[in-house]
């Protein structure tokens, strides 16, 4: 009696295919995916850029319509702001590097261009090409150096370097730096349109690339190997080490970035205020950086920018009303505390940090993954 065999499973009827076509779809997936997480950068960015053709008044949140002159300088400033507190970011929360230096850099960028146009006569470009590679060059100098140490004694050797440099801008060597007047840019050499109260839009549009252009480049860095190294280093630098992390280059590279953006931030700024501001050099202005990316989010992209925007606007706004009349029909107390910008940014910082200790941005990740798992 003869038994018919079972027939055999072919591959297809078992197994999913691997050729080109499920790659092919899943590479598809895969752009569709990065274009749909892109789409709220690239509508923030389009909003932002319209701004200028608003003329919408808005009491009480900025000094008259939008697109007027002081209100396209606030957000222009708040801006530059947002793009130096990435620019920070690289360094603290990408790297884990506290650095009390970074006023360092920014200064280094801005004085350098003020210099090149004001005293040595230069053009725009070749001014710009210079203040750039000489704050790489300068970034790379105090990293090797402040590197050989770590932990606090790296904060103090940084913090060191931006003391030095805060005593020759002051003390006004050979009248290049202005003292503390600061030095004015040399307008003949700066195309019109970043001049006058009427371009108020061009410096903002100017401003808003910067940070286009430092959101790319720390987006590009973070999704590099670099960028998982600089992430590893974070974590745990030995472990690291141990699997073979070349640490001292890494944190390095970290250092050369966020000085190249922050000297970038610092030559906008320039161009945006006209001129370069000795409290660029100081520590509170470092304070301030570190205070913007804790308060958005250490780490995060849409938390240095976010806190380095909201940090100035409120400064800015806070110190323009506690010198107003409106204050004179309030309490006493009430009044004491509110001329004072500084004391109520303080207890801001507190609040967020007690409530969001991964900052604003993380807060409103934490928040938008509960709502997709209810």
């Amino acid at each position: 009696m003869s038994m018919s065999s079972p027939a055999l499973a072919t591959p297809t009827d078992t197994e999913p295919s691997s050729g080109p076509a499920p790659r092919r779809a899943e590479g598809r997936r895969t752009r569709t995916s990065g274009l749909l997480k892109l789409l709220p950068a690239v509508v923030v960015v389009a909003v932002l850029a319209y701004l200028p053709y608003v003329p919408t008044e808005v009491p009480g949140l900025l000094p008259g319509r939008i697109n007027g002159p002081g209100s396209m300088q606030l957000l222009a400033t708040c801006l530059v702001m947002a793009g130096i507190a990435l620019s920070y970011d690289v360094i603290f929360g990408r790297t884990g590097l506290l650095s009390f230096g970074h006023a360092l850099f920014v200064a280094a960028g801005s004085y350098l261009l003020s210099i090149s146009l004001s005293t040595w006569s230069m053009p725009l470009w070749a001014s710009i090409l210079v203040a750039l590679v000489l704050t790489t060059g300068l970034a790379v100098v105090v990293g090797a150096i402040a590197l050989r140490v770590g932990g606090i004694a790296f904060a103090m050797v940084t913090l060191a370097f931006a003391q030095a440099a805060s005593i020759i801008v002051l003390r006004n060597p050979g009248g290049v730096t202005g003292g503390e007047e600061g030095k004015s840019l040399n307008r003949q050499a700066v195309p019109d349109l970043l001049v006058g109260v009427a371009h108020a839009p061009y410096r903002y549009w100017l401003a808003l690339g910067f940070v286009v252009v430092a959101a790319i480049v720390v987006t590009l860095l973070v999704r590099s190997r670099a960028g998982h190294a600089m992430a590893a280093v974070r974590e745990n630098e030995g472990r690291a080490a141990v699997l073979g992390l070349p640490v001292y280059r890494v944190k390095l590279l970290a250092i050369v970035v966020g000085a190249f953006l922050g000297g970038l931030g610092g030559i906008v700024h320039a161009l945006v205020l006209g001129g370069s501001n000795p409290h660029l050099t100081t520590t509170e202005f470092t304070l301030g950086l570190l205070v913007m990316v804790v308060l958005g989010g250490a780490g995060r992209t849409w938390g240095a920018l976010l806190g380095g925007f909201l940090y100035h606007y409120a400064d800015a706004r806070l110190v323009e009303v506690s010198g107003s009349s409106l204050l004179d029909s309030l309490p006493d107390v009430v009044r004491q505390v509110l001329s004072q910008p500084l004391f109520i940014l303080g207890i801001f910082f507190v609040v967020v940090v007690y409530f969001a200790p991964s900052g604003i941005a993380g807060l409103g990740a934490r928040l938008l993954r509960k709502g997709r798992a209810s």
